[in-house]
């Protein structure tokens, strides 16, 4: 979930996919992962203000794609879908 960083502090993943991708809407997060992703969230609501409360599956996916680099040319990919 965190990496050492400079001086041997951590960084939390979570915090770095917010800041990077806060501001993508989970509607374009549902064309890459699925209808069920953020479940129970609407389409409209912004990635930042859900990061906190997602389901161990959503938020999985999401940590695997941003760890592997993938996340970003995901969300550039659904959001011009």
């Amino acid at each position: 979930m965190s990496k050492a960083g400079l001086d041997n502090r951590h960084r939390n993943k979570d915090g770095e996919i917010s800041h990077k991708h806060g501001n993508t809407v989970i509607r374009t997060l549902r064309k890459i992962y699925g209808p069920s992703f953020a479940a129970g969230y609407p389409d409209t609501e912004k990635l930042s203000d859900v990061l906190a409360q997602l389901n161990e599956t959503s938020l999985s996916q999401l940590r695997r794609d941003h760890e592997t680099g993938h996340l970003e040319h995901k969300i550039a990919k659904a959001s011009n879908a």
